[in-house]
């Protein structure tokens, strides 16, 4: 399950957009933050976060203060089981968290994985070092839901992946250094109520205009047509007959062309969706092939830097797909 949502997350944080337009202070901007909150097997709550750190500056970004941290990660007072999902990144715990000690570069984002627990039934405070432009709380279906102090949080309903719905809890422009509380409780569930949007309607008022026609025919449209090659027809009945071949050249037009265009339409939406199934497949082959690589290396059958070479790679993969998706999606 952990892996999973490992994975899951990273996929989300391809499609996130970039914090590259924002003001140049501070320095350092969270994009996205993705949460997962869920139930664990020792009846504490996991907290699974994956979270994209940019540097806005135009200079390498080796931190605020002279010391060796780069990111300091405040963690809320009470968890504990602190896990680095990315070996890659050069991290130390501290007291009140942990901090990263590599440089990011200019105007560049890196993605921070870690995870840790908290105990059940106890208020989550959250604070964050940087401003947070938005952050995405998901919760699987049938394990529990959230519910936020000193923020507003939108909740955004159920949606799925691969074989698994989320309730997604959604929040923006979180300032540096402001609590928030979250109260996660396993066993209340969302009430059908807030997974509902309202509609919303406005009374439209009526309006009547009368046209009157005139009561004969001009005298001169009448002696045009006694002087027509026509003139032993009933005008009426002969406009009636027009009327019905006109409208009737005119519905067969509009008929084939409206099935062309149909036939147009549903041969290009066929060609993307096709293209559009092969990338999910293709998504979902790369996602099990990672999920099999960290068990491989997790039962120690893979040296550590056949596991990074791996891993990048398929990453990479990963991220072509992803960028061949987002097309679909936008």
């Amino acid at each position: 399950m952990i892996k999973k949502v490992t994975v899951f997350l990273f996929g989300l944080l391809l499609l996130a957009p970039s914090g590259g337009v924002l003001a140049a202070e501070p320095k350092i901007t969270i994009d996205m933050h993705y949460l997962v909150v869920s139930p664990a097997e020792d009846g504490s709550t996991n907290m699974m976060n994956m979270v994209n750190y940019t540097n806005l500056d135009s200079a390498e970004f080796k931190g605020e203060g002279a010391g060796e941290a780069v990111l300091t990660v405040t963690l809320p007072e009470g968890s504990t089981g602190l896990n680095f999902l990315d070996g890659k990144i050069a991290s130390k715990q501290t007291d009140k968290g942990f901090m990263t000690t590599d440089p990011i570069p200019a105007n560049q984002t890196i993605v921070l994985p870690y995870s840790y627990r908290m105990p059940a039934g106890k208020d989550i405070n959250l604070s964050f070092d940087y401003p947070v432009q938005m952050m995405q709380v998901l919760v699987p279906e049938g394990m529990g839901s959230i519910e936020f102090k000193g923020a507003n949080a939108t909740n955004q309903g159920l949606f799925n992946f691969e074989d698994q719905k989320y309730v997604g809890y959604s929040l923006e422009g979180i300032p540096a250094n402001e609590p928030i509380t979250m109260v996660y409780n396993k066993d209340i569930q969302p009430s059908s109520g807030e997974m509902q949007q309202a509609g919303a309607g406005s009374p439209g008022g009526e309006s009547t205009v009368t046209r009157q026609s005139p009561a004969f025919h001009n005298p001169g449209h009448l002696r045009m047509w006694y002087q027509s090659p026509l003139k032993s027809f009933d005008p009426h009945i002969l406009m009636i007959v027009l009327g019905a071949i006109l409208i009737a050249g005119i519905s067969y037009f509009s008929y084939f062309r409206i099935k062309n265009r149909a036939e147009a339409e549903k041969l290009e939406n066929d060609s993307e969706e096709k293209a559009f199934k092969l990338l999910m497949a293709k998504q979902n082959t790369i996602m099990d092939k990672i999920i099999e690589l960290e068990e491989t290396y997790g039962n120690g059958l893979l040296s550590e830097d056949e596991y990074n070479a791996k891993i990048e790679a398929y990453k990479q993969h990963l991220v072509k797909v992803k960028l061949g998706l987002k097309r679909f999606v936008e």
